[in-house]
């Protein structure tokens, strides 16, 4: 996935908020589960929502305003009713790491109780990427 580094993205100094790569980490989340037929949407229709329980985050090379960054995202690990995703965010042109960082993730239902993972779901994420819908 890539993303743009926008003026709202940076702080006074042209560099990228700190913060903001969680919300990149989001995205790239979210365009992961879609490449393997997954919508958030569908799964809050069904009654299942993801809460992020904790997220770390290393930051190694600031990321600049008009900067193109690309984000690898991978599914690490798997449990009950938890998901873990392990990201890397690069600048495009020069492959520069800016951030690493992972976000683990449970299941729960409308009410937020912790749920399990369904079977279905977890079927879905092992499947390869396909197209987006």
């Amino acid at each position: 996935m890539e993303i743009r580094v926008y003026y709202e993205d940076t702080d006074c100094g042209g560099v990228v908020y700190y913060a903001n790569y969680l919300r990149y980490f989001e995205r790239a989340r979210t365009q992961y589960l879609e490449e393997r037929g997954i919508l958030v949407t569908d799964l809050i229709e069904q009654g299942t929502q993801f809460l992020v329980v904790h997220a770390e985050l290393d930051y190694r090379s600031p990321a600049r305003y008009a900067e193109i960054l690309t984000i690898d995202t991978r599914l690490t690990q798997t449990g009950r009713s938890s998901l873990t995703f392990a990201h890397i965010i690069r600048e495009r042109t020069s492959g520069r790491i800016v951030v690493e960082g992972s976000a683990k993730l449970v299941t729960v239902d409308l009410q937020g109780r912790v749920k399990r993972l369904e079977p279905r779901l977890l079927e879905a994420l092992k499947d390869s990427p396909r197209r987006a819908p």
